[in-house]
Order: structure tokens, then C-alpha cells, then sequence
């Protein structure tokens, strides 16, 4: 593994969850080998180390939105699912042409419409944006 990300991604529980990172916040590499063994494709290396930093952080993994599960993966309509909102309105994934690339660009369907629609970003950069939204939100909520 290159680990282009998987620090990035461990960084996110002391920022936001005011603990140190440890090895259970993450999936080590013979767990996620299993979850990702029923599969037929192959993940972005950049969903791969996501789930080895913080994959098994509920608090992260269930933040405002789900993201899901190794094992829970699919493809549909020619996408990678990988989140979903709390009312099951939307759906984030990636292009399945596009999952040999290392951090590819985020789309998300409506559910309702079943329109895809370009986030505009990696992966890791709408990771990011998405915890500090979440986290900003809650932040302000408290004040």
C-alpha cells in the first residue's frame, strides 16, 4: 500500500474526536482483505486507506451520513456506492470506470430521480469538507 492518504485520514480522530488515533480506529489489513473478498472490483486505493485509518471509528464512519461497511459495497448503475444520507435521499459513489484511479471524483445520485451528479472533487477532498461540515455544524450548535 502507498499510503498517500492513510495518515491524512488517521489525523481525523484527534482532530475532531479529541482522542489520540489507535489501530482499532482503523481496519487492519487481514480484515479488510476479508470484507473486501466477496467482492468482484477492486477499490480506490484512497477508499482502501480510508478504511484502514478510520474505518472502524463509529463516530467517524456514522457522522451525519453512513458511510458503509467494507463487505457493504456495491455497484449500481454503474457506480461504487460507498455513503448514504440518514433518510436514504442520496447516494455517493464513484464511476466504475473510474476505480483503478487512485482518488477519483465523487458523485452523488437522488434516489428519487436516480440522476448522477458530479461532486467536483476526490474522494479525499470531499471527505474532508464532509467531517469538517459535520463537525463545524455541531460545534456551532453547542454555542
Amino acid at each position: 500500500m502507498a499510503n498517500m492518504f492513510l495518515e491524512k485520514f488517521r489525523a481525523l480522530v484527534p482532530k475532531y474526536l479529541d482522542d489520540e488515533w489507535q489501530a482499532e480506529d482503523g481496519l487492519g489489513t487481514e480484515e479488510l482483505d476479508e470484507l473486501l473478498g466477496e467482492h468482484d472490483f477492486d477499490i480506490p486505493l484512497v477508499l482502501l486507506e480510508f478504511y484502514s485509518a478510520v474505518g472502524g471509528c463509529e463516530d467517524l464512519m456514522e457522522a451525519y451520513y453512513y458511510f458503509w461497511d467494507p463487505d457493504e459495497l456495491e455497484i449500481e448503475d454503474g457506480y461504487l456506492l460507498f455513503l448514504e444520507d440518514e433518510d436514504e435521499d442520496y447516494t455517493w459513489g464513484f464511476r466504475q470506470d473510474q476505480l483503478d484511479v487512485p482518488d477519483p471524483i465523487v458523485w452523488r445520485r437522488n434516489n428519487a430521480r436516480g440522476t448522477w451528479q458530479s461532486e467536483e472533487g476526490t474522494f479525499s477532498e470531499f471527505v474532508f469538507d464532509h467531517f469538517e461540515w459535520v463537525f463545524e455544524d455541531e460545534d456551532t450548535e453547542e454555542s
